[in-house]
């Protein structure tokens, strides 16, 4: 193992599907990783960020330059891994210091097997991604950095691209996991989560509200969430292309029909866009990072949020518009101040409402964290209207 008080002197190169290479120092494991390279601008919080399941399938650039100095520790994993694909860092910290660390970012990093890439001017090429949208591309480390660039660019080609990829059965949990709820709380009920690589701030803030938390595997049935007679359906973030996960979008249609009260964050937005009836499509880069602008057109506040998503639903930003798969009035309910993407929908005629940030942001910010609230008030006055 690399000690991570003394840099590595090991060769390692990123190499895009454009044929652009840019040479570094191996970071984490040695070996190849392949993935989508997008950038992610948080100043903290890498640990969340590594172990957040909707990074499945990417190569995370973090455009802070200073990467590594608090250590990481068990208390604030979000997942049971790290899931990045391959990680680039411009300097990672020599010296760890902080009082909860347990081991350094580069012993997790070669822990799970995950490729990295250091000594690499970030800034230059998130300008690149800024401009050309993300890419494939690949880390090639240790001995493999001395693979024959044209081969290397072969593989990188030869990879796949993120559209039209399903990646919720890779994170996703294979039994259901049960969270009984806070106590000290209002009890509600059993909350059906379907899990596309949900974080566990998530499930932490739906217990605190009262929920007997049910994480379900994402090939869970109708048929599997009825047994458990929910008071309430829960989607969650996770990785890929919503337009590849046609068997979730039937099951949430099954839920809307049955009128259970559905919240979703995330993948889980998109998944109700396209329940709705509503397209989704892929952003240039996407939305990577804990400094994003949304305004809630309820409230009219201005939140700063949390983002990881590379996809949106494409639904008109203004009025009230009909469900064009029968389910009623529906509006967007948040949209991003950067692009006007839409971050938010809300059914007017059924008990169902989605964002497409994170509002447990464990890593802050906490600006939104509200909508748990606002998803257990949809749960107690739907119970009120049904007695």
């Amino acid at each position: 193992m690399t000690s991570p008080f003394s840099p590595t002197l090991d060769p390692a190169v990123l190499v895009f599907e454009d044929g652009s290479r840019h040479p570094g120092r191996a970071y984490g494991a040695r070996g190849t990783t392949l993935g989508e390279v997008v950038f992610a601008t948080g100043m903290t919080g890498y640990q969340e960020t590594l172990t957040d399941p909707s990074y499945a399938g990417q190569i995370v650039l973090q455009t802070a330059p200073h990467i590594g100095n608090t250590g990481m520790n068990a208390e604030d994993v979000e997942s049971r891994r790290i899931w990045v694909s391959g990680y680039i860092v411009r300097d990672p910290s020599r010296v760890v210091s902080n009082w909860r660390s347990e081991e350094s970012l580069d012993e997790a990093l070669e822990r799970d097997g995950i490729v990295g890439i250091s000594g690499i001017d970030t800034r230059a090429v998130t300008r690149v991604l800024r401009s050309a949208g993300s890419m494939r591309g690949a880390i090639f480390s240790g001995d493999a950095a001395a693979i024959d660039a044209d081969e290397q660019l072969r593989i990188v080609r030869e990879a796949p691209e993120m559209s039209g990829r399903n990646l919720s059965a890779e994170v996703s949990v294979t039994a259901a996991e049960i969270t009984p709820a806070a106590e000290g709380v209002p009890h509600l009920g059993n909350l059906a989560v379907l899990d596309l690589g949900v974080k566990q701030a998530t499930v932490v803030n739906l217990a605190a509200r009262g929920f007997d938390v049910h994480v379900m595997p994402q090939s869970a049935t109708i048929d599997d969430i009825r047994a458990i007679d929910p008071v309430a359906v829960f989607y969650s973030n996770g990785p890929g292309d919503p337009a590849a996960s046609d068997d979730h979008v039937s099951l949430l249609r099954a839920v809307l029909d049955e009128r259970l009260p559905f919240f979703g964050i995330c993948f889980g937005n998109q998944l109700l866009g396209r329940a709705l009836g509503f397209g989704t499509y892929k952003l240039p880069f996407g939305h990577r990072g804990i400094n994003q602008p949304v305004l809630d057109k309820q409230t009219g506040r201005v939140e700063i949020t949390a983002h990881n998503h590379g996809f949106a639903v494409d639904a008109p930003i203004e009025g009230t518009v009909d469900s064009p798969n029968g389910y009623g009035r529906v509006e967007v309910s948040h949209v991003g101040l950067n692009d006007n993407v839409v971050e938010g929908l809300r059914a007017l005629d059924l008990p169902a409402f989605s964002v497409q940030y994170h509002p447990e942001a464990a890593a802050g910010p906490h600006d939104a964290n509200y909508l748990f609230d606002r998803f257990a008030e949809l749960v107690v006055s739907t119970q009120k209207d049904n007695n």
